[in-house]
């Protein structure tokens, strides 16, 4: 049996550059890891199927689960003869923008690696990883990074100062392709990329904090303007920086004190269900 862990992710920039001739959108964004984490564990099947066992009643099991997508590929890519049963204890919110199905299949393709002793490296998972989803390149490493690309391109960075970070889901679930729909490329709003990277680079919070930046906030905000309430909730009852993580609908607030983080904490989980305390790994 091998183990292995996912965090979730949060972005701290997001920026759409243009319209590819692909159909996607050039994007440019900042991100790290959280300690909120699903857990997966993989054996060895005789019979070569991939069963993929979980019990969630938002997560389908079958082909359309990215961790079974990721098994599939790795089995026909390095045409393995037997079969993985992988086991997903879930933590982090379904549809939340914190990358919790690429995180699965990101630990899936390092599971299988180590469970049939491919020896391959970090990269080559990589490589392969960007044909399952925009987000699966960047948690095969699960470090600080600058991704560009579809986000398959992914260049490291120092990881954030220490820092509290309360994440919180409302009841809703969002599309993404529907958000890049609505994504107008001549409507400007600023993202701070640069501002961001000198903050890691000099482990600067406050530079850090101001630079948080989403070109998707206001668009998931409009859908569904509960997301703002709760980032303005945030601002208001201490948070140092406050952002919509990916396409939504998850808003973080940053905090350096404990005290300060359970008051953002306490604030939030009357209006949300999936209210999670953690730190920022990186």
């Amino acid at each position: 049996m091998i183990y292995e862990t996912a965090p979730a992710k949060i972005n701290f920039t997001l920026d759409t550059l243009f319209k590819r001739d692909d159909g996607y959108h050039e994007i440019e964004m900042i991100m790290t890891t959280v300690d909120l984490n699903d857990r997966l564990s993989f054996q060895k099947r005789d019979d070569r199927k991939i069963v993929v066992e979980i019990e969630h009643n938002f997560v389908t099991d079958d082909h359309k689960n990215l961790a079974y997508k990721a098994a599939e590929l790795m089995t026909k890519t390095y045409d393995l003869k037997q079969g993985v049963t992988i086991t997903i204890d879930k933590d982090i919110p379904v549809s939340a923008g914190l990358a919790g199905g690429s995180a699965d299949a990101a630990a899936t393709m390092r599971g299988m690696n180590r469970l049939f002793n491919l020896n391959l490296s970090l990269d080559e998972l990589c490589a392969l990883g960007s044909q399952i989803g925009t987000d699966v390149s960047f948690c095969i490493y699960n470090k600080t990074a600058y991704c560009t690309g579809r986000g398959e391109k992914v260049k490291f960075l120092n990881k954030p100062p220490s820092a509290w970070v309360v994440l919180a889901k409302p009841n809703l679930g969002i599309s993404s392709p529907d958000v890049f729909k609505a994504l107008d490329l001549n409507f400007t709003h600023k993202v701070f990329t640069q501002n961001c990277i000198e903050a890691l680079k000099k482990s600067d919070y406050k530079k850090l904090c101001t630079s948080l930046s989403n070109r998707l906030e206001p668009i998931s905000m409009e859908m569904h303007p509960e997301i703002k309430k709760i980032k303005e909730n945030m601002i208001q009852c201490g948070a140092d920086g406050a952002l919509m993580s990916g396409s939504g609908p998850t808003v973080y607030g940053l905090a350096q004190k404990e005290s300060q983080a359970k008051n953002i904490y306490n604030a939030v989980n009357g209006c949300c269900n999936e209210v999670y305390l953690v730190r920022l790994l990186g």
